[in-house]
């Protein structure tokens, strides 16, 4: 199939394709990613807050992957300086919700 005249292929880390699932896959397979999603499905925490509740992770590649949240439209900082999860976000941690049940349900 030819590509139209004037689109441009977004090529991501992690696609040589530019398919948008293949970039969203790498994205959240990074280290500590969806450990961050998750713990910011339910209110805005503080940096301190979200490294705690991440088991202390390292505080580098905590803001690493919270740069990387951001840039993606998935995290946004408020004005109170915690982080939450921004309308995205908050679709993408729903998207999840089945698997998390699937998930309980295998571990028991």
């Amino acid at each position: 199939m030819a590509k139209q005249a004037g689109m441009a292929t977004r090529r991501d880390r992690g696609s040589r394709t530019g398919r948008p699932i293949m970039a969203l896959l790498d994205l959240l397979g990074r280290r500590w990613a969806l450990r961050i999603l998750w713990e910011l499905r339910g209110e805005p925490l503080t940096s301190r807050t979200l490294r705690s509740a991440c088991d202390e992770a390292s505080p580098t590649v905590l803001q690493a992957r919270l740069t990387e949240l951001r840039e993606a439209g998935f995290v946004e900082l408020g004005d109170g300086g915690g982080y939450g999860l921004t309308p995205l976000g908050r679709e993408l941690c729903e998207t999840f919700m089945p698997l998390h049940r699937f998930a309980e349900r295998w571990r028991t």
